[in-house]
């Protein structure tokens, strides 16, 4: 697996597979369980958190960016949403915390800025399936940024299961944010080229 794992299983910062294995399944078990607490929430309130999704082009609805990937329009939307994070989300973040949350970061931003920018007038977009979007197109492609042969493999197993996700980036089903998926996946290309790991020179390397 390249300069990834050493022969003892155990990671260049000193942490094993197992370890990192359970921080990122713990991570996004509650990130999935916080999305399923505020719907309850939402729904308590009479949907008064649906106020944080994203209406196109007002200024004041810039601040919702963030909190827009994070609410749903009910228990279908959530439901449909949160198996594909949860499983991608556990292989991004395997290769790291901190790169995960620059990725997943950068992919919120993409995708809810492009939301702002193009969507239709007086639609209020929310979900999670921007960042689903995002996680699938880092995965895609990130084996071939860092050419590191594991994660080109991981990435292929990625497509073959959540290959069709890629039609949700055409504008054919109404009321879903075709923009959110798309500018998602774009977050997500851009996040693999901004975040590549740099390549470790051999061991054996002599220079003159």
């Amino acid at each position: 697996m390249g300069d990834y794992w050493t022969t003892d299983r155990t990671t260049r910062n000193g942490t094993t597979g197992g370890a990192r294995a359970l921080t990122a399944g713990l991570l996004m078990a509650g990130w999935v369980a916080l999305l399923w607490i505020l719907e309850g929430i939402d729904t308590a309130t009479g949907n008064a958190l649906d106020t944080y999704g994203i209406s196109p082009r007002e200024a004041a609805e810039l601040r919702d960016v963030v909190p827009a990937a994070f609410l749903h329009s009910g228990w279908e939307h959530l439901a449909s949403n949160s198996v594909p994070l949860l499983v991608l989300g556990f292989i991004a973040a395997l290769a790291g915390l901190r790169r995960f949350a620059a990725v997943v970061v950068t992919i919120i931003l993409v995708s809810g800025l492009g939301v702002w920018l193009t969507a239709p007038a007086n639609t209020i977009t929310l979900g999670a399936s921007g960042v689903v979007f995002g996680l699938f197109g880092y995965l895609l492609v990130r084996g071939f940024v860092d050419r590191r042969p594991w994660d080109v493999l991981i990435g292929v197993g990625v497509a073959v299961v959540y290959g069709s996700l890629l039609w949700g980036v055409l504008p054919t089903a109404t009321g879903v944010s075709w923009q959110g998926h798309l500018f998602g996946l774009a977050g997500g290309v851009a996040a693999a080229f901004l975040f590549r790991r740099p390549r470790r020179a051999p061991d054996n390397l002599v220079t003159v």
